[in-house]
């Protein structure tokens, strides 16, 4: 017999954490659609010369690529930037000119599995196509930090740096064996590893340990670029307090296609890592289809989200959505129980009916205290004939036979 299990670095949601995460979500998309942005999917399976060489030579080792029935190499998504970027190149006449979407969909990496980090996991990701104004870049960080507010975490830091930078500070350093992306590479692990790690890796890739330190100190002594000034001011225009605004010149987000502003979402109470990260990457499109559309965008950590918002305890408790549950009380109520159902759900009222006649009453009130349902509520012979309804709230441990055709008005109070 095969034993039931999930793959390592997968997970099944079982109902009350998928609640949860349709609760982050829907306060997600929220904002989303408040600041104007339209829905987009794309397929699981693309290509795989659509991905690799795309992301960088460390991330190329991550994607999961294999050859179909047919013989095609195909890779499953890694993140939502490239296909969004194959649909801009293949649907440029159809899509309007400053095309903005939200794409929320699962993604794929070869990673080594540890808390907070999974091998299919969900990313929320949002963008700006064809505008290569600093209006876009703002629009995308106030975007992102009021989804994150939305949601309830009490502190939401933005840490923002410009790739322009790092090319300035870092191009010194350059040789024939080190070049400017691997040492970005390298520098944007400056949070998780330290100084001295960062040091010993570059001294790795070519540097000598006084080069390596160099470069670091170059780094972290940069100073904000007018570019990335005029976006933070747009941005606090918007709405972004100023305080949760942070220049943070070694954040490099080691991706190779950013060209300009990149930023990072730290929650200062929940300490796993980033819960987000993007910014401007205005060549991408045109090297996959051979049109020139600026864009900028960033794609959330949506389970590390969850994971916060579950740590934080933002998330309403709530076992089920279900408000009531439609007790059977025997054979010969059936229909009148089923008449109830139809009845509160006309009302828009989430019901369950209890798929028996044999259980008894005592075992089908535990069954809806157990999921965390509301209400029960019972016709027995005595309320069929008085066409009355015996409702229970289990919170209150209280009970009250009311008249048929109130239930609905006190069940939406």
């Amino acid at each position: 017999m095969i034993k039931p299990q999930t793959l390592k670095g997968f997970r099944d949601f079982l109902p009350e954490e998928k609640r949860r995460r349709d609760y982050v979500l829907k306060k997600i998309i929220e904002v989303f659609e408040l600041f104007g942005f339209d829905p987009l999917e794309t397929p699981t399976l693309e290509y795989a010369s659509l991905l690799l060489s795309k992301y960088g030579k460390e991330a190329d080792k991550l994607i999961y690529t294999f050859k179909d029935r047919g013989g095609r190499d195909v890779a499953l998504r890694y993140d939502q930037t490239v296909p969004s970027a194959r649909v801009l190149s293949q649907y440029q006449n159809t899509l309007s000119k400053y095309f903005r979407r939200y794409q929320i969909q699962n993604v794929f990496r070869a990673d080594n599995p540890q808390k907070g980090r999974y091998r299919e996991f969900t990313q929320c990701d949002i963008d700006i196509f064809g505008s290569a104004s600093p209006i876009a870049d703002a629009e995308i960080i106030a975007t992102t930090y009021f989804a994150f507010k939305n949601i309830g975490y009490p502190t939401v830091k933005i840490l923002v740096n410009d790739r322009q930078t790092l090319f300035a500070y870092l191009e010194p350093f350059t040789d024939k064996k080190v070049d400017v992306f691997s040492l970005i590479q390298t520098v944007d692990k400056f949070e998780k590893i330290g100084k001295e790690e960062v040091v010993d890796e570059l001294v790795k890739k070519g540097l000598t340990k006084d080069q390596a330190s160099q470069a670091l100190f170059s780094i972290q002594s940069a100073k904000i670029s007018q570019n990335l000034q005029t976006i933070l001011n747009y941005t606090i225009s918007l709405g972004v307090p100023k305080e949760f605004l942070v220049f943070t010149p070694t954040l490099a987000r080691g991706l190779d296609y950013y060209t300009g502003m990149i930023f990072e979402v730290i929650l200062p109470e929940y300490t796993v890592g980033s819960c987000g990260g993007g910014g401007r990457y205005d060549k991408l499109i045109e090297q996959l289809g051979g049109i020139n559309i600026p864009a900028v965008g960033i794609a959330f950590g949506f389970d590390r989200m969850v994971d916060a918002a579950n740590h934080l305890k933002i998330i309403p408790q709530e076992k089920s959505g279900t408000r009531v549950l439609v007790c059977v009380f025997n054979e010969e109520t059936v229909k009148e129980s089923l008449s109830l159902a139809k009845t509160l759900r006309e009302s828009k009222i989430s019901t369950e009916v209890l798929p028996s006649s044999t259980d008894k009453l005592d075992k089908q009130i535990k069954y809806a205290d157990k999921k965390g349902i509301a209400f029960v509520a019972i016709i027995g012979p005595d309320e069929a004939k008085n066409n009355t309804v015996t409702l229970k709230s289990l919170k209150d441990r209280t009970q009250q036979t009311i008249p048929y055709e109130k239930i609905s008005v006190l069940l939406k109070q």
